[in-house]
């Protein structure tokens, strides 16, 4: 594979580029030849000449014309300027073009002389403000009329100009060198340009059809080169015996199915069968378990963790924050009453005492199944047996801290849940090591929550609504974005409102929750509201994930605008978790188009499914999941949400590729062979 060559050659190779300018690129991550050729620009800055008469007022066009009569150069404040004059355009338009802040441009706007300018085009004024000109007759060779011109990310240092050369000149010096990655099979059956043309196209287009062929080709190899070192890295794992095959006691775990207060839905039973079939297998499981809120995700993690305890493991169970921690263990001991299953809760805020008897009845095998948060993968927790590892909202833990949990025991399995749904492609790519798994249904009995979008000043019947569920002996959330007011952002905060709220009704019991309170008071809290002993809970995104109060049965969020769409559908998940009628209030005053989709989608739909879909759509892929440490790999040609179909296809191609014993000894795939070691998934260790 010729390609893997390119990235030994250094950038010093390359005409032009000297120590100084090699170490500006290395600033931009791009150390060798082959880097450079694959650093795409992100645009296109399209100087191809239009007519006046296919151009909407405020677009940008390039055209051509005939300076007609003399400049005029008008100076105002300290050193700003604007240069006007009348250009000649078609043989038969008149219009005005002009220059601000480019004064020295007077002396070569003569009359009669031909000049190509680009702009925005102002139609009710016949204007054109001028962003960048040339003159024909000068430009020769240098000309960037009927081009179209790349942009790339810059650093300090490096301009559009030297990024654009020292492309060009390594495509010159280099493009021959340029060779083919993906299997000629391939390349045949869809019909691809190569990767020596799609290459220098890319960074070089002629026209947009030759732009979209060259896409194609590049998209469906980036995505083919990630999906093959996934496919590679599950089958690798497969074939490895390298978990501990339990023996489930099947009856024990039916048993306790049983006797559960509630009948499973159809995907749950699915779910866990899923589960005890991995538990038994010689391989390590590592299942996504993926459902709405309020899908019941707890009781399928609850019958894996029985599973194992039945095979004589032990089992933990991390959450990213100490109020999900306390609630998942009161959930666990009342699925578990009458099992004898020991439960321990480990976090950050426990005594000196209660953690060294926590630790020592863990290491001791007393403990069945340990709870906490992040405490859980510090140096001094041993655990005595562990079988299987449960995350919960597993897109809030990186994957170093993932893997720091799974090396408590021998590899143990591994059940990571989240109640952010993600679309199944999305999934594919973010978590392709994973084996995805979805509860599909709700609970029966459970009512959609409806849901409306009001404005600040309807705050009255909002108030309204409050006094009503509450006169039914409900419960309501009032969510804010902020625990206190700022001065940067014009946003109700919740410590005002908890006050506006006492005020308004001081008959009732109004509660306040937020991130800075200790452990201890939040706990307080929890507990009154859980208990009807408090009214209306005041609350910042504390409680966005997993709390459960089933009598709570109104949700109402300030500022709605402020927060992403999957965050309001986790918001407004806290309500509607019994068979009562739930509502959710967004109260907010949209200022944009994207705001005001925000707030339809929330009030059209109840599917976290759908709704992660147009989130992904609304932000990208990026801001969908908020950090790097999801594992979200960033393409540079391919784009998640518009690529997803030639996602699918490429995953199907890569996984019958590797599958063919061929694969790992045929001469001709040797280059493919070669890219799985240049570097591994994250999280995982060399493919050979």
């Amino acid at each position: 594979m010729a390609a893997v060559d390119l990235y030994t050659i250094p950038l010093r190779q390359i005409r032009g580029v000297g120590a100084e300018k090699a170490k500006e690129l290395d600033a931009l991550g791009l150390h060798s030849v082959g880097q450079l050729l694959e650093y795409y620009p992100f645009r296109y800055e399209d100087y191809r000449l239009r007519d006046l008469t296919e151009v909407k007022d405020g677009e940008k066009i390039t055209i051509q014309g005939t300076l007609y009569g003399e400049p005029v150069l008008s100076v105002y404040g300290r050193s700003k300027s604007r240069l006007t004059v009348r250009l000649m355009t078609g043989g038969r338009f008149l219009i005005t073009a002009v220059w601000f802040n480019r004064h020295y441009m007077k002396d070569k706007l003569t009359p009669g002389k031909e000049i190509v300018v680009s702009g925005k085009w102002e139609e009710k004024r016949q204007t054109i403000i001028v962003s960048s000109s040339e003159f024909p007759e000068a430009a020769g060779d240098k000309a960037r009329t009927g081009t179209l011109q790349p942009v790339y990310s810059t650093a300090e240092g490096i301009t559009q100009t030297f990024l654009r050369k020292v492309i060009r000149q390594a495509l010159v010096q280099f493009g021959d060198k340029i060779g083919e990655v993906l299997p000629e099979e391939l390349v045949e059956r869809y019909r691809f340009i190569t990767r020596k043309e799609a290459v220098a196209v890319l960074h070089q287009p002629t026209d947009a059809r030759e732009g979209q062929a060259a896409r194609r080709r590049m998209v469906y190899e980036e995505l083919f080169l990630f999906q093959l070192k996934v496919q590679a890295y599950r089958l690798l794992n497969r074939t490895k015996a390298d978990g501990v095959p339990h023996k489930v006691d099947r009856p024990k775990v039916r048993d306790f199915v049983r006797r559960l207060p509630f009948t499973l839905t159809h995907s749950q039973k699915q779910v866990i069968a899923e589960i005890l079939d991995d538990l038994e297998a010689p391989h390590a499981m590592n299942r996504l378990l993926q459902g709405d809120v309020g899908a019941g995700k707890t009781v399928v993690a609850a019958a894996g963790l029985y599973a194992v305890i039945t095979a004589g493991a032990q089992g933990a169970l991390m959450v990213p924050t100490e109020i999900l921690a306390e609630q998942h263990k009161a959930s666990l001991e009342r699925l578990f009453e009458g099992f004898g299953v020991q439960i321990a809760l480990l976090t950050g805020s426990l005594t000196d005492k209660q953690r060294k008897d926590a630790l020592a009845a863990l290491q001791m095998g007393l403990t069945d199944i340990l709870v906490g948060t992040h405490a859980l993968i510090q140096e001094d927790v041993f655990f005595r047996n562990l079988g299987l590892v449960v995350t919960d909202e597993q897109h809030r833990f990186g994957v170093q801290q993932r893997g720091i949990l799974r090396r408590k025991g021998m590899n143990p399995d591994v059940l990571s849940m989240t109640a952010t749904p993600i679309p199944r492609t999305l999934a594919i790519t973010a978590f392709g090591d994973l084996d995805i798994s979805t509860l599909k249904e709700l609970p029966k009995g459970r009512k959609p929550i409806l849901t409306y979008s009001v404005t600040h000043d309807k705050m009255d019947r909002v108030l309204g609504f409050i006094r009503q569920e509450v006169g039914k002996g409900r419960q309501a959330y009032v969510v804010c974005p902020l625990i206190e007011e700022s001065e940067k952002l014009d946003v109700q905060n919740a410590i005002d409102v908890h006050v506006q709220l006492m005020q308004a009704f001081p008959d009732l019991r109004i509660g306040l929750l937020h991130g800075r309170m200790s452990s201890q008071e939040k706990d307080e809290i929890m507990t009154a509201f859980k208990e009807n002993q408090v009214h209306v809970l005041v609350s910042t995104t504390v409680i966005e994930v997993g709390v459960d109060v089933p009598n709570a049965t109104l949700m109402i969020i300030y500022d709605a605008v402020r927060f992403g769409l999957s965050q309001l559908h986790q918001l407004r998940g806290r309500v509607g978790r019994s068979e009562l009628q739930s509502y959710c209030v967004l109260i907010a005053d949209p200022k944009n188009e994207i705001a005001k989709e925000r707030l339809k989608v929330m009030t059209e739909t109840n599917d976290g499914f759908e709704i992660a879909r147009r989130d992904l759509e609304l932000r990208g892929p990026g801001d969908f999941f908020g950090t790097k440490q999801s594992g979200l790999p960033e393409f540079k040609v391919a784009d998640l949400v518009s690529d997803f179909e030639v996602l699918e296809q490429a995953r199907e191609d890569a996984a019958e590729l590797v599958a063919e014993p061929r694969f790992w000894t045929a001469a001709e795939l040797a280059p493919l062979r070669e890219f799985l070691n240049r570097d591994v998934p994250e999280g995982g260790e060399p493919l050979d």
